[in-house]
């Protein structure tokens, strides 16, 4: 960090594309005193000058914070202030974001990657050489409800790639824990094979909670993951658990349970709002591109490199891929319309359903 920062100054923060994520993680490091600025779009800036910013979630929080308690921007020379960069955007803007930064931010500023999928910050680190660039992962997700407000709607702890000073420390304030790992990769992929339900999700159109509690899309879950698991296997590629002490092998079989027993092992791992969807949900629903080439489309290349199949990860795919390009928001399917789109391309939706 800064020389500034080193005796004693507490670090800026700069949140680079505040957008569901950033907002949230940058409104409630805000709220603690933080010194936070938003990096954001013009549309984002003009929402929250009109409304302020309010966080909620499925524990009750609900925060209202007036646009005086942080900076906001969309000029990237704001960048230029920071200690921490915490690096929110989507994929497959990465590597504009670490143009900005390389042009903008001091050198000895500390840049943590907060992005789906797995080789976002070896991407940062290639264009940001000698920085000390950081993965992290965030267990949870926002969704944008509009009128300023974003709410979280799942539970679990931000974790960082370990390394010098004190950022996790810094980072972790109330309602937003973040603890430092040593094996970051791990919990990524740990995370991407989780994440793996943000399609399925996105294809339902159902909240979280109810595409969870029927035991048909669990199996397709189930399967998704059993075939993700044995390509990680073949290509020798660890992964751990990053919600849950669970071992990620033993998902699967939980997957497949009775609702009623399904619902018991549940509520020990993880914590869902009645309202609660994915992010790949909410791409649909807006019109953007999503981020299925970093969750399925990872799965199927690992598969390919190893030569392995993986038919189900690449079918859920081109699902994706299809309404995409429909532009027409979520397609709404039941798990029996995904079960036979993939039979129809040869695909073994589930072995056991």
């Amino acid at each position: 960090m800064s020389e500034a920062q080193g005796r004693g100054r507490a670090p800026r923060v700069v949140v680079a594309g505040a957008g569901s994520i950033g907002c949230f993680v940058g409104g409630l490091l805000a709220r603690s005193g933080q010194d936070v600025t938003l990096l954001l779009r013009p549309k984002t800036e003009a929402e929250i000058t009109q409304n302020g910013l309010t966080l909620t979630d499925f524990a009750d929080l609900d925060v209202a914070l007036s646009p005086d308690r942080f900076a906001m921007s969309t000029d990237p020379a704001c960048l230029a202030a920071a200690d921490i960069v915490l690096v929110t955007v989507k994929s497959g803007a990465t590597e504009e974001m670490a143009a900005q930064i390389a042009a903008h931010a001091p050198e000895e500023a500390v840049v943590v990657s907060l992005q789906n999928g797995v080789e976002n910050a070896g991407l940062l680190r290639k264009m940001l050489p000698g920085w000390d660039v950081r993965a992290g992962m965030v267990p949870f997700n926002v969704v944008w409800v509009g009128g300023g407000r974003f709410h979280r709607g799942t539970s679990g702890d931000i974790i960082l790639e370990k390394g010098r000073g004190h950022v996790g420390r810094h980072l972790s304030v109330p309602d937003l824990h973040v603890h430092e790992h040593g094996d970051i990769a791990a919990v990524q992929w740990g995370k991407l094979l989780i994440n793996l339900n943000n399609a399925l999700n996105a294809l339902s159109g159902l909240p979280l909670r109810t595409q969870i509690g029927d035991r048909g899309w669990r199996r397709l879950m189930a399967a998704q993951m059993e075939e993700a698991l044995a390509v990680l296997g073949a290509a020798e590629v660890a992964y751990q658990n990053p919600v849950a002490k669970v071992p990620m092998k033993a998902v699967p079989r939980i997957l497949r349970l009775p609702t009623w027993a399904f619902r018991l092992v549940a509520k020990t791992m993880l914590s869902i709002d009645p309202t609660a969807r994915s992010s790949m949900w909410e791409d649909l629903q807006k019109g953007r591109r999503t981020e299925i080439d970093e969750l399925q489309g990872k799965v199927v290349i690992l598969a390919r490199q190893a030569s392995v199949a993986a038919p189900i990860n690449a079918g859920i795919a081109g699902l994706i891929g299809e309404a995409e390009a429909r532009g027409e928001g979520a397609p709404n399917l039941s798990v029996q319309d995904v079960q036979e789109r993939l039979r129809a391309q040869n695909t073994p939706a589930d072995s056991q359903v």
